[in-house]
């Protein structure tokens, strides 16, 4: 072995020390608040008697307090109905409880004629009335959401009481039925909804939009900023994918979701001149076009860094046939968090992807980032596509 490779290796040994260094004294830190939580608990220990009267007595006072706080909400979604018949909201050991961050105030009281995507209603203007009980100061929340163009809705189908089904009947589909999840259909075993609006407004904790798709009460569980570089699909040459870009869909796409039981189609309600072009529908509409979208300076600008590879990395990655395209894809987007970049700048930084380690030098004034070496890992159990778990 040359003196070169002698001092590379060196080197390396070095940096992934320090490494370890700093590891040791993060575990530290989370040893020292383990011991804080641990020492907590000891002092608030009750005898087995007393802890199991003290907890009915809290399951008590916590049950009547969370049925008092379901009945208020009820009234103020109009929702009116028992949680429990929907799939996504019975309770077990396995389900998840989400509090609204606030509630959709629409022009439709009522499931019926409700547009089955936010596109069709593009012309209703609707308002998201953010909660109180979530922040102190709600408003403080939505600062900076001005600065975005469009905004994802996610919220809860609370009008939706039919059973979840495995297979559904899409209009489209003149009765056939397909798997509830290759469908938009409201009745889901996790009644949730999607849409994309248009933001024409915020003022203080109220949102208010274009593209109403849901009915009035509907609440709220998040929002979230459109980003098209992130949101919208594209035709992606290198990785041989052929899906279809945003403006390439088909006017089905609108009435892909599924009407409430015994209601009319979008169809029958609007005719047929409904989704011709005189309606301000188009195909190019499925997703805003980039002229209509706005987004702040900060998401745009361009940070990707330049990923090389050193010789002796390269000849690690043909041994071990790992997909070079997939680590430069991890780091061109700098995975360190904003701790390590800022604390410690340029650095040794090391990741697992599957069965190998990978060690790269970030070097943040040039913004290059170098592989120096990709090692397979020992002792490591990791699954295989199929499934399988293999070791390392």
């Amino acid at each position: 072995m040359h003196e070169d490779d002698l001092k590379s290796q060196l080197t390396i040994a070095r940096n992934e020390i320090n490494n370890l260094r700093q590891q040791v004294r993060n575990l530290q830190h989370v040893q020292r608040k383990d011991i804080e939580t641990i020492t907590r608990l000891l002092q608030d220990f009750r005898c087995e008697g007393c802890a199991s009267n003290n907890k009915s007595a809290k399951d008590k006072v916590a049950g009547e307090k969370q049925e008092h706080q379901q009945q208020t909400q009820d009234q103020q979604t109009g929702q009116g109905q028992s949680n429990h018949t929907n799939g996504g909201n019975r309770f077990g050991e396995d389900y998840a409880h989400f509090r609204p961050i606030g509630v959709i105030r629409t022009a439709f009281p009522e499931k019926r004629a409700v547009p089955r995507q936010s596109i069709v209603g593009s012309r209703l203007r609707g308002i998201i009335q953010l909660n109180d009980g979530v922040f102190t100061n709600p408003e403080h929340s939505l600062e900076g959401l001005a600065d975005f163009s469009h905004l994802w809705v996610i919220y809860h189908f609370h009008r939706n009481n039919a059973h979840p089904k495995a297979k559904v009947a899409p209009p489209r589909l003149g009765g056939e039925r397909v798997g509830v999840f290759s469908t938009r259909s409201p009745h889901r075993p996790c009644p949730i909804g999607l849409s994309l609006v248009e933001i024409e407004k915020i003022e203080n904790a109220t949102i208010s939009f274009f593209g109403t798709d849901m009915v009035d009460g509907t609440p709220v569980l998040d929002i979230k900023p459109y980003i098209p570089h992130y949101d919208a699909p594209s035709l992606s040459v290198d990785s041989g994918r052929t899906s279809v870009g945003p403006h390439e869909t088909s006017l089905d796409f609108y009435d892909s979701r599924q009407e409430p039981d015994g209601e009319e189609s979008d169809l029958e309600l609007y005719g047929a001149a409904g989704y011709s072009g005189s309606s301000g529908i188009g195909a190019d509409a499925i997703l805003p076009p980039p002229s209509a979208v706005r987004v702040p300076n900060w998401v745009v600008a361009s940070n990707r860094l330049s990923v090389t590879f050193n010789e002796h990395a390269e000849a690690q990655l043909k041994e071990l046939q790992v997909k070079k395209q997939c680590i430069v894809d991890i780091l061109e987007a700098d995975p360190r968090s904003v701790y390590l970049r800022t604390k410690y700048g340029s650095q040794i930084f090391t990741f697992q992807l599957r069965e190998v380690t990978v060690t790269c030098k970030f070097d943040d004034k040039a913004g290059t980032v170098t592989v120096v070496q990709v090692r397979r890992n020992e002792n490591v159990q990791v699954t295989a596509q199929d499934g399988d778990l293999r070791s390392a």
